[in-house]
């Protein structure tokens, strides 16, 4: 992981040209977002936080803070503004009342995200990082998507099954191979091809966002004990172990499928640097149990960074001032992390490929894992 000051001395140029600051999307403007942001910016010495700015409505920041705002038309004037207020790319629209969900908030949130992306698609932010927001108001506004992943892969011109949902703390990393399916449907749903292709991308990230060089990845069993030899269950033996064997053949380290119950203690989790799981639940009870306030979601498989924090609007405390904005302020710092490792790797390919040429970060690179999709 980057030290604070490495991740200041990028941000602020050492020696290649600046990075630009993150974006942030508000996220639904009568949940947290807007107090978390707010927050987060206050800490910002405190966590040494990179510059950043937030795309979103001004009412719904002044509804639950009273600190400094400098409003912005261009993102490259978020860095200069930084230290003294919380740079502001203000979109136009309704702003509902703190702790009130309806199609107004939903529509601020929708634009938000959409102006992010875009900023960070054009390379006037470095990294995006969204706010919560609710799925069924969005659906409410034409919001046609799954979730925050599936839009901003799509307009990142990547395949919705290639961008793969990380959760991510201090201790422990996992990823859902399946998501949000019932469980019946993730059993249906789960197979050689889909695990191998998972585990790539996977591979790939920890390589591109976390510069983890020999990623050691882990497969978690389906079924009790890991199925027992296929008493209680064949998956493991059928259809987990053949993804196992082929990602080995591709030069991947990866050990499993292990008994999911066995996992996740101190002990085990030393032994890898992310735990890939077969349902939603399976992945998610582990890291909020252990990360409960400082979980991140990294989406993996996007030529841009984006991160979340791992929590929703919270609609019921919402305009109370007691929102914490740990995860938000993780979701900030891997945010910068990831950007600084992709800076990195790119100088490191651009001197290894002849001319020695520096490069600011190129977020479209993919890496070269020998994976097919």
């Amino acid at each position: 992981m980057p030290s604070s000051n490495i991740i200041d001395r990028r941000f602020a140029g050492d020696g290649d040209a600046p990075l630009t600051p993150l974006a942030l999307s508000m996220g639904d403007p009568s949940g947290v977002g807007p107090e978390i942001v707010a927050k987060a910016w206050t800490a910002r010495a405190r966590h040494n936080l990179p510059p950043f700015f937030v795309v979103g409505q001004a009412a719904a920041l002044r509804a639950v803070w009273d600190g400094p705002i400098a409003p912005i038309a261009d993102p490259t004037d978020a860095a200069r503004r930084f230290a003294e207020a919380l740079p502001l790319f203000e979109i136009a629209g309704e702003c509902p009342p703190p702790g009130i969900p309806d199609s107004r908030g939903a529509a601020a949130a929708f634009e938000a995200l959409e102006v992010a992306t875009g900023l960070v698609r054009a390379g006037s932010a470095s990294a995006l990082v969204t706010g919560p927001v609710s799925k069924a108001c969005l659906y409410d506004v034409g919001f046609s998507y799954p979730g925050q992943t599936e839009f901003v892969a799509e307009r990142c011109g990547i395949a919705r099954e290639n961008a793969v949902m990380m959760l991510a703390g201090p201790s422990l990393r996992v990823v859902p191979i399946t998501t949000h399916l019932s469980l019946a449907d993730a059993v249906r749903r789960l197979d050689t091809a889909l695990i191998r292709d998972v585990a790539c991308i996977v591979a790939k990230g920890l390589k591109r966002n976390f510069g983890i060089p020999s990623p050691r990845l882990v497969l978690a069993g389906l079924n009790p004990h890991a199925g027992e030899a296929g008493a209680m269950g064949r998956e493991e033996m059928d259809v987990m172990a053949p993804a196992v064997a082929s990602l080995r053949a591709l030069g991947i380290e990866i050990t499993g499928p292990l008994p999911a119950d066995t996992l996740f203690h101190e002990d085990a989790r030393a032994r890898y640097d992310a735990a890939l799981c077969g349902y939603h639940d399976q992945a998610l009870i582990p890291v909020k149990t252990l990360h409960f306030h400082d979980a991140v979601n990294i989406t993996l498989g996007l030529p841009i960074v984006r991160t979340s924090p791992d929590h929703g609007t919270a609609f019921d405390i919402a305009g109370r001032g007691i929102a914490r904005a740990d995860s938000m302020i993780a979701a900030i710092r891997m945010a910068a992390e990831a950007v600084v490792h992709r800076r990195a790797a790119a100088t490191a390919r651009d001197e290894e490929t002849g001319g020695g040429r520096r490069v600011a970060a190129r977020s479209t690179d993919l890496g070269a894992f020998p994976c097919r999709f």
